[in-house]
């Protein structure tokens, strides 16, 4: 039997038993399904069990599904997504509940490819515990609830945040993976007029190039071989909010066409339409390459880059405010100590200058994955130094210990006793993992600590 401990959890609502054996053959592979029947078994499940997703049918006979919605997204807040399933007649009634809060919705019958890559999309999205953003209120303010950093290139941000947010810009954030680039996306539509109207999140990257335009603009049924009903696009359902772009890099030359008509015309033809439906819609996207550099070789439409960069916003690397590190750390580590249920004390002095001195190139989607890891494997105490992934525990010894003046043949003896000795201390001095890490004989290691002179 398969072990479903550490499985994400989904719950699946509907009144029709059928419909949920579907979503349990096309979800238990990869996920936990539990199912739930009825609106009041849906709620007593939600408050037994850690639930990531629910997928909720909007018809029931007790509780109907916009008023389930209402109650979860009112108990268990923004950070629970829900998917909604409507018979094709209801796609109204779905476009009403991405205004309430829902993440998406599916039409009946269910297209099991669809459902298995939303659940895949919105998981690796909505990973976070659920009390992050408790602890950034307090230390950033509820204006930048999800911004963590104090440095002067952050304060920067936030009054270009604070400018844009009020004007119905076109706004392109630009810096490196990892550098905070959606969470920025939220704050400008949290601060805007449109706050109160759905923020829908699109990367462009992960979604298939064959799909990519009927997810933005929607499709009319009998619109290709699989169309059996209407399904709305994501610039169709985010009307009077924000659309944030993802990797807009990533889009064929032939979608920036149809997106830059989107843009300068501010309407929409579903495909196998013939209707121009208007749409009003804010965009933000993000990329992580030189865009400018994209136009010169033809790859990005220079109108479309253009239209899309009115605001530019840039984003350090973390290497360029370490002064941050600290307050990320705190966050991340008040967070993951709680959402694990561990009583961790903290981080040494020594630790948090190691974190300090090494460069990041993940950015701050690295430094929280680190912790997050630290403090699944550290049963209590203190986070020690030697407890630092191998990478940037011998990178921090080197970087304080290695010279760079003299000979080269005697700069290289020296790198290579520091980092041997380097090596040893994280593994405790076991000669034998030391000598599988460097890929060499534990005799060779042997030789080495003797004409090196190391304890």
């Amino acid at each position: 039997m398969k072990d479903t401990k550490d499985m994400p959890v989904i719950l699946a609502v509907d009144d029709d038993l059928a419909v949920l054996e579907v979503f349990k053959l096309i979800l238990e592979r990869q996920f936990k399904v539990l199912t739930a029947n009825s609106g009041q078994e849906a709620l007593e499940i939600l408050a037994k069990k850690s639930i990531g997703l629910v997928f909720l049918d909007i018809e029931m006979p007790d509780i109907n599904g916009m008023q389930l919605l209402r109650i979860i997204k009112t108990k268990y807040g923004k950070n629970l997504p829900v998917v909604m399933a409507t018979a094709t007649d209801k796609a109204k009634m779905a476009v009403e509940a991405i205004k309430l809060g829902a993440h998406n919705y599916i039409t009946k019958p269910f297209d099991a490819e669809e459902i298995l890559a939303m659940a895949k999309r919105l998981f690796v999205r909505e990973k976070q515990p659920k009390q992050i953003y408790d602890f950034s209120l307090q230390a950033q303010g509820k204006e930048f609830a999800n911004i963590i950093g104090k440095s002067k290139k952050m304060q920067e941000i936030y009054k270009i945040i604070r400018k844009v947010s009020k004007n119905d810009v076109t706004i392109l954030i630009f810096g490196e993976s990892g550098t905070g680039k959606e969470l920025v996306a939220h704050a400008i539509h949290n601060n805007s007029p449109r706050k109160d109207k759905p923020f829908i999140p699109i990367n462009c990257a992960s979604i298939p190039e064959n799909l990519l335009e009927s997810e933005l603009f929607g499709y009319e049924k009998g619109a290709f071989t699989d169309a059996i009903q209407q399904k709305l696009g994501m610039l169709e359902l985010a009307s009077q909010g924000t659309i944030f772009l993802d990797e807009i890099s990533s889009l064929k030359l032939d979608m920036q066409a149809k997106l830059l008509r989107a843009l300068e015309e501010k309407e929409i033809r579903r495909l196998g339409g013939s209707k121009l439906i208007k749409v009003d819609v804010r965009i933000v996207s993000a990329t992580n390459i030189d865009l400018k550099e994209a136009v010169r070789q033809g790859k990005f439409r220079g109108d479309l880059y253009y239209r899309l960069k009115v605001v530019p916003i840039y984003l350090p690397p973390l290497r360029e405010h370490k002064e941050d590190i600290n307050l990320l750390v705190g966050y991340f580590f008040q967070n993951y100590n709680r959402a694990f249920g561990k009583k961790i004390k903290g981080l040494t002095e020594d630790t948090l200058e190691c974190l300090r001195n090494y460069d990041w190139p993940g950015n701050i989607r690295e430094l929280k994955n680190i912790i997050e890891c630290l403090i699944v494997l550290k049963e209590d105490g203190y986070i020690d130094v030697k407890d630092l992934p191998f990478d940037i525990f011998v990178k921090n010894k080197l970087t304080k210990t290695f010279q760079t003046e003299g000979r080269l043949k005697n700069a290289r003896k020296d790198f290579e006793r520091q980092y041997i000795e380097a090596v040893l201390e994280k593994v405790n001095g076991n000669q034998t993992k030391a000598a599988k890490i460097l890929g060499i004989h534990r005799n060779a290691i042997l030789n080495k600590i003797k004409e090196f002179g190391l304890k």
